[in-house]
């Protein structure tokens, strides 16, 4: 763990190579898991703000699990997510030739929203916890992604890098030049 101002970073994200590789796991991430996609503070009142701007760009199995569930809900640990439908792929989700994407987000490309998507979507293979005063950025290494390791692997770019533009969205281009500087330090 390295300490960068409030935050302690896993060394992880330094040394792990990673590039999201859509094509061979088909966007897994949005489909598998036990509760929908964590919702940082204030984005259950954007989704809320913004959902009619958002529906046309979801499935219709999406905006039924919507109408009956709400626009987040709580998961069994008492935190905001997004719904699922029937508790498999986040009810935001859409697919193309066969690959989940992010309905949210491609609302936000068509310059139909303000909010791009979840922080925890955008920031993975990122998980931030809370140690104290600190927000701990963790690498999560999860078996769907080891397209995202092998594609990182062959193009030599760590898992930070492929995050850069999460990174200075959530927090700060100083924070990211932190960043590569520590990288750069343990690559001397």
């Amino acid at each position: 763990m390295i300490q960068i101002g409030d935050k302690i970073v896993s060394s992880e994200l330094f040394e792990v190579a990673f590039i999201c590789h859509l094509e061979k796991c088909h966007g897994s991430c949005c489909v598998i898991g036990d509760a929908g996609a964590p919702l940082a503070m204030g984005e259950d009142e954007i989704l809320e703000q913004e959902y009619e701007h958002i529906r046309e760009y979801i499935t219709e199995k999406g905006r039924d699990a919507i109408d009956e569930q709400g626009k987040w809900v709580v998961d069994t640990d008492g935190e905001k997510v997004t719904p699922l439908i029937d508790g498999n792929e986040c009810a935001y989700t859409y697919f193309e030739n066969g690959i989940a994407f992010c309905g949210i987000e491609k609302a936000w490309r068509e310059g139909k929203t303000r909010f791009r998507k979840p922080v925890s979507c955008h920031l993975y293979p990122i998980r931030e916890s809370k140690i104290g005063e600190y927000t701990a950025l963790n690498y999560h290494n999860w078996g769907i992604c080891e397209p995202a390791r092998i594609l990182g692997r062959d193009q030599k770019v760590p898992a930070f890098r492929f995050l850069k533009e999460a990174i200075t969205r959530v927090y700060g281009e100083e924070f990211y030049g932190e960043m590569e500087e520590v990288y750069r330090q343990l690559h001397l």
